[in-house]
């Protein structure tokens, strides 16, 4: 009976070893699962605050106690952010109160702040406004909310803070940028509208969506109760022709011109109309045309006038005995003479189809009329650059195989050069005749043993020889400058330097020279003794002799 008793009083307690192993067990499992729970509890509020302190904006929290449990914490905490204890340069730190923050801004702001917050604690109106550091350019944007949770406890009331500083920076950036944008657009529009002609822009749907101020003024109403005046009448002559010639611009991509007439003032005026397409904002599918409008008409009347002119002198160009031809700047023959014609030997027919300058080279050059050269193709690339090169008229002589001699002219001319000839082979024959001849003078002069001076009937010298040169010791230079008799006389000078009256003596010299044609005697420093003998010969010219006696 003991041995019973005490072996179940055995089992039990083994029994209640094993339960309460057992219990001890669970509790350690269920407390190592609550500190895990609470760790991560702790991680996620840590992350949480953590992901608020790293938000650009501060803020300033007022935490309320939790209503649904018994909290002891029974006051309202306040929370001040790191970021906004930085953005307001708080001294308290985190620590700072909101009167703290407050004391960041002027007073009425201060004010503004505190009344948006009791707003939003009483009716729960949420706030949002900008306003400006206190000693600091910087403006902050606060706005504030409150937060319930899910059951509809009530959290806290937020109030954020967002430094506006480089937002303001980039504000002030772009209203400089746009004061800019605005000022190139004015002075856009002061050059449009004080443009002299009129101008318009269409865009893809060929509808004017700007035009300048002088093309309002020829289109728009004179009065708008008035019918059918002038103005009507050129808005719609000019929106029709300009549309066409936009339309057709914008099919081809290139420029359209056409001339019109409309009433200015009771006048009527020419003008060339023109529609430039040019593609819009970069977009080659985006096409946009500029309209002009031109005032042609004292260009017309001056164009007229030029082609009277223009015929006038092409009329005496085809009497005169000088051959002359006009290629235009296609290099292609518009005008030329009969004298043009006979020169080259062409025939009619050729001339008159309007044969290139390049033709016309080639075929004088058939004919032998042209100057030998050694590159052909080369001459002609030279002679056809003057069409886009000469600025300025330009002479040269052409020497035909023929033995001819021709002078040729070229000068710029509207749209195109004028080119004259001439024969001159009978003048530089004529030229070197009288070349040789004085030549032959001149050897006869020199080797006359007296002194000799030639002048002409305008008593500028012509001619000397060695023996005067060398009696008077005068200089080639001074000599060539053709000086007159008063001048040579001057020359002999510093032969007479002890005469009482220089003056006197050159006026004795003249008189016999000029006015009685007589011989007289000069007697130099030198002792020399000279007779000068003035002589007039049959074409009025003047001969002094100077002879040693």
């Amino acid at each position: 009976m003991d041995n019973d008793l005490l072996r179940d009083l055995l089992y039990f307690c083994l029994a209640g070893s094993i339960i309460l192993v057992a219990l001890l067990i669970s509790f350690q499992i269920t407390i190592a699962r609550l500190k895990q729970k609470n760790y991560f509890l702790n991680r996620d509020r840590e992350r949480y605050a953590e992901t608020l302190y790293a938000s650009k904006d501060g803020y300033f929290a007022f935490i309320y106690p939790d209503e649904r449990i018994h909290d002891p914490r029974r006051t309202v905490r306040e929370r001040c952010s790191r970021r906004l204890a930085v953005m307001l340069n708080l001294l308290n730190g985190v620590q700072s109160n909101f009167d703290d923050v407050l004391d960041c801004f002027y007073k009425d702001d201060a004010k503004k702040i505190r009344k948006y917050l009791t707003l939003m604690q009483e009716e729960n109106l949420p706030f949002e406004d900008i306003f400006a550091l206190k000693n600091s350019e910087r403006s902050v944007r606060v706005f504030g909310g409150r937060i319930n949770g899910a059951d509809g406890n009530l959290y806290c009331d937020m109030l954020w803070f967002r430094d506006l500083s480089a937002e303001m920076l980039k504000i002030k950036e772009l209203e400089s940028e746009k004061s800019q944008y605005l000022q190139k657009i004015h002075r856009l529009e002061d050059l449009l509208n004080n443009f002299t002609a009129p101008v318009w822009l269409r865009d893809e749907n060929l509808t004017i969506i700007l035009a300048n101020k002088k093309y309002s003024d020829l289109t728009a109403p004179v009065n708008d109760s008035q019918k059918n005046n002038p103005n009507e009448t050129n808005a719609a002559s000019l929106e029709n022709i300009s549309r066409e010639l936009a339309e057709t611009a914008r099919q081809t991509n290139k420029p359209q011109k056409s001339n019109i007439n409309l009433a200015l003032n009771g006048e009527a005026k020419h003008f060339e109309i023109s529609e430039i397409p040019f593609h819009a904002d970069g977009n080659l599918n985006k096409i946009y045309t500029l309209g002009t409008l031109a005032d042609t008409t004292e260009l017309d009347s001056v164009k007229r006038i030029f082609k009277i002119h223009q015929n006038a002198h092409l009329d005496v160009l085809a009497a005169l005995g000088t051959a002359f031809a006009i290629f235009d700047l296609r290099q292609k023959l518009v005008f030329y003479n009969k004298s043009f014609q006979n020169l080259w030997n062409l025939n009619a027919e050729f001339l008159d189809n309007s044969p290139s300058y390049a033709e016309f080279l080639d075929k004088i050059r058939d004919s032998r009329l042209l100057p030998e050269v050694s590159d052909f193709r080369s001459y002609k690339t030279e002679e056809e650059r003057l069409f886009g090169s000469l600025i300025e008229s330009r002479e040269n002589l052409m020497h035909i195989p023929d033995g001819r001699t021709f002078r040729r002219i070229v000068a710029p001319y509207p749209n195109g050069l004028i080119f004259a000839f001439e024969d001159v082979s009978d003048r530089l024959a004529a030229t070197r005749m009288i070349n040789e001849l004085y030549t032959v003078q001149q050897n006869l002069l020199d080797n006359i043993r007296d002194a000799v001076v030639v002048f002409g009937a305008d008593q500028r010298l012509k001619y000397f020889n060695r023996s005067y040169k060398k009696l008077w010791k005068a200089a080639d230079i001074e000599l060539q400058n053709l000086p007159n008799i008063s001048e040579i006389l001057e020359m002999q000078k510093p032969f007479f330097n002890k005469s009482n009256d220089w003056n006197t003596l050159k006026q004795n010299m003249l008189g016999h020279i000029l006015n009685i044609c007589s011989r007289f005697q000069l007697e130099r420093d030198d002792k020399l003794r000279i007779e000068a003998i003035p002589v007039i010969l049959s074409d009025g010219s003047l001969m002094i002799t100077y002879t040693i006696i």
